[in-house]
């Protein structure tokens, strides 16, 4: 389904999840297009590294998210869970850290109580979020808390958009396109009623390229390196050719995580170790060294649209992803 713009403009707050991969920018770009009132909208993006030291993800990433945010004029909070990824993988006998996230009033802090529980390796390849506990933790989770704990969003209307596509995965192609989202609470005593929307579910990944390109927009560097969906830069679903592109780039950022799965005893593919990923993947060819530089950097200092646009290597390529 594809709502209307009379629709969408019967929400209070429109929330986009913007991870500053291709598929949030179209989901972005659709809802803009749509001509809803840029005063409703806001970027929200969960922090994978908790707000701290690159671990997982591209160092590039929370930058570009703010620039292209400032761009359209359009607000942007970011949050994220204490510690971020390594922390919550080197849970020993602990509760989950606590969710921080931005708001009009400032930084806000809930959870971190629960229960001890140990970790003590990589999330797994794997659809179930139980062992693939990176979305869980460190997105979904966040995104919920972040909503469940603003008084502003009690009696409004908040409509949830994320970019996730049918065409990605078996897995995501079950999707319901529109939802009650899990942070709705509409017959609650804080009434708070929010949906889920999945604009560009059915959206063909030409169909992403296209509505980029209209709209003149550079996107994310790893995209001109060569990566066809970008996630973190060590994405546990990266293929062989990602792995060997990745220690070629960055080593010392393998080799953290190389380190880590010796001292867990248990790989993130479960059958074939990093460095035995690499052996036998390819780095990408062609890569740009200032693309590289750039993704690598913790300032985003081009343009986000471009005068003369023109396709990423990484384009119809690999998107390794959730299953």
């Amino acid at each position: 389904m594809q709502l209307t713009k009379e629709q969408l403009s019967n929400y209070d707050k429109i929330i986009i999840a913007f991870s500053g991969g291709k598929d949030s920018t179209a989901s972005f770009l659709d809802i803009l297009d749509a001509g809803v009132d840029k005063s409703k909208i806001e970027l929200w993006h969960h922090d994978i590294d908790g707000h701290g030291d690159k671990f997982m993800d591209w160092h590039i990433t929370p930058d570009y998210c703010k620039k292209f945010a400032e761009a359209f004029d359009i607000t942007i909070y970011f949050s994220w869970k204490e510690g971020g990824f390594s922390r919550e993988m080197l849970r020993d006998n602990t509760p989950t850290a606590p969710t921080y996230f931005e708001t009009p009033n400032g930084i806000k802090k809930a959870g971190g109580k629960g229960k001890n529980n140990t970790r003590l390796k990589f999330p797994q390849v794997s659809g179930n979020l139980s062992v693939r506990w990176c979305s869980a933790y460190l997105k979904i989770d966040v995104c919920s808390i972040a909503i469940r704990n603003q008084e502003r969003f009690d009696g409004k209307r908040v409509l949830l958009v994320s970019g996730e596509r049918a065409e990605e995965s078996a897995g995501r192609a079950k999707y319901l396109e529109f939802e009650p989202d899990r942070a709705d609470n509409r017959d609650g005593k804080r009434q708070r009623h929010v949906d889920r929307y999945r604009n560009v579910h059915k959206w063909t990944e030409k169909q992403v390229w296209d509505i980029i390109e209209k709209h003149n927009i550079r996107v994310h560097p790893a995209y001109y390196i060569g990566w066809g969906r970008v996630s973190c830069a060590s994405c546990i679903f990266g293929s062989k050719d990602q792995w060997a592109t990745l220690y070629k780039i960055d080593r010392e950022h393998v080799e953290k995580i190389i380190h880590y799965e010796k001292l867990f005893g248990v790989t993130i593919n479960r059958t074939k170790s990093v460095p035995e990923l690499i052996e036998e993947g390819t780095p990408y060819n062609n890569i740009n060294d200032g693309e590289v530089k750039l993704a690598l950097s913790n300032e985003y200092d081009k343009d986000i649209f471009m005068k003369k646009w023109t396709l990423p290597n990484g384009a119809y390529g690999e998107s390794c992803g959730p299953t």
